[in-house]
């Protein structure tokens, strides 16, 4: 009688880093941190598909086809509808309280979200992933998070002109150094780098604030030269560098 084995491949790597872990009421030293290098796009994934997916069809016909999609999938939520793919879930809100029953809704008091919702059969690939854990992260400084505020999109998109919001640990920008502030860098050429003009919304050791500069079309990075040493009373002798993990994208189509 033969013995059958399963082995179940592994598809899939996450890589992390460890950071303190500064939550309250959360058990563990550490917290761990994807390593996030870039979002794919449209046309990333689409090019995934036709050279290792096995997609036989036109190109540029998959990528038109997956933007004509994903702007009905838009169209539909805004008329209230929520849209299963298969893998996830995305359901519009309205988040707030009411007072009263005749009470209007008000843009700032109720704002619409949309939610997503990992699936059963994505749910399921969590088992067919590993994840390497590549050592603590620096813990003089780190950015956390990058959001644009005009598309509300978190470690993906760059509005020049618009509002971001960084957060992190220990990314005030101080000191009275000329090299003191928030940079934009070219992921393809370190040495184009732009800073922030201007005074920033909010200037705070986990939160800072401002504007987008002029950016070119590309991918970018996030830079912070600071002497900020993690208290109000003094300053670092120079700047430290605190740059991002990931990249993010000036000029990409919005479906």
């Amino acid at each position: 009688m033969a013995l059958i084995n399963v082995i179940n491949e592994v598809l899939h790597r996450i890589r992390v880093r460890l950071y303190p872990n500064y939550l309250l009421n959360v058990e563990g030293a550490y917290l761990a941190r994807t390593i996030n290098e870039a979002s794919l796009s449209v046309e990333e994934v689409c090019a995934a598909l036709k050279n290792r997916g096995g997609f036989t069809g036109n190109y540029d016909d998959l990528v038109e086809h997956v933007r004509q999609f994903l702007g009905e999938a838009a169209y539909q939520l805004r008329n209230g509808f929520a849209v299963n793919t298969g893998y996830f879930s995305i359901h519009p809100n309205v988040g707030g309280t009411f007072d009263k029953v005749t009470e209007g809704r008000d843009a700032k008091k109720h704002p619409v979200t949309f939610r997503f919702r990992a699936l059963a059969p994505l749910r399921a690939l969590a088992d067919r992933i590993v994840v390497e854990v590549e050592g603590v992260a620096d813990v003089t400084g780190y950015i956390d998070e990058f959001t644009d505020i005009t598309t509300e999109s978190v470690n993906d998109a760059l509005t020049p002109g618009g509002i971001f919001g960084i957060a992190g640990h220990k990314i005030k920008v101080a000191g009275e150094d000329a090299e003191a502030g928030v940079y934009f860098v070219s992921a393809d050429d370190p040495a184009r780098r732009v800073k922030v003009a201007g005074h920033l919304g909010e200037n705070a050791a986990s939160k800072v604030l401002g504007v987008i500069p002029a950016l070119e079309a590309g991918k970018w990075k996030v830079e912070i030269k600071t002497q900020f040493n993690g208290s109000s009373g003094s300053v670092l002798k120079s700047p430290r560098t605190i740059i991002s993990g990931f990249t993010l994208t000036v000029g990409g189509p919005v479906p």
